[in-house]
């Protein structure tokens, strides 16, 4: 039974004989191996046997002798695969340049941020900055530390609203101060 493609080919009045079908399908193959063997990525194999039969079709015209196809086809199979690996290290080395400038951008940004925060927390008293400390950066519970501190939970969780409202004010009046 013959296949869609086929159809299609004889529709337009394209007719591959089966023997030369034959011999395309083993090329085909043998391309896909050169293909394998060359290529980093293997998801990138076919992509690299497509874009050697378009090289191929395109330069048809220099091919001088017939019988040398499979070895010019598996040529230029093995230089397309060389270039998709040269691309994707490209790519590789863009890709890491990029995440080192964002990491050291990143890193600029949490230091200065580090910084204004141990400023904002040594403006404050010592319990109230404590309890910052307990509540957001060691991560204890309201209850926790009510216990510690020997003090009802209402006291705690008002004292640190309040000390939050407090840093929030200041913050807002530094950022005022900021050029831009």
């Amino acid at each position: 039974m013959p296949n869609r493609m086929q159809n299609k080919f004889e529709q337009r009045g394209f007719s591959v004989p089966e023997r030369e079908e034959r011999e395309l399908r083993e090329l085909y193959a043998q391309m896909i191996q050169v293909a394998y063997k060359r290529v980093n990525n293997k998801s990138d194999v076919h992509d690299a046997v497509q874009d050697a039969w378009v090289n191929i079709l395109s330069k048809w015209g220099t091919l001088r002798e017939r019988g040398k196809l499979a070895a010019w086809a598996k040529a230029i199979t093995a230089n397309v695969a060389c270039n998709i690996n040269r691309r994707s290290r490209r790519g590789v080395i863009a890709t890491e340049q990029c995440a080192e400038a964002e990491a050291s951008r990143h890193s600029d940004v949490k230091a200065q941020l580090m910084l204004e925060i141990s400023e904002l927390l040594g403006a404050l008293d010592p319990t109230s900055r404590t309890l910052l400390l307990y509540k957001f950066y060691y991560g204890f519970k309201d209850q926790e530390i009510a216990d510690a501190m020997n003090v009802p939970i209402g006291t705690i969780k008002a004292r640190i609203h309040r000390t939050r409202e407090k840093l929030k004010g200041r913050m807002v009046s530094s950022e005022a101060d900021w050029p831009m």
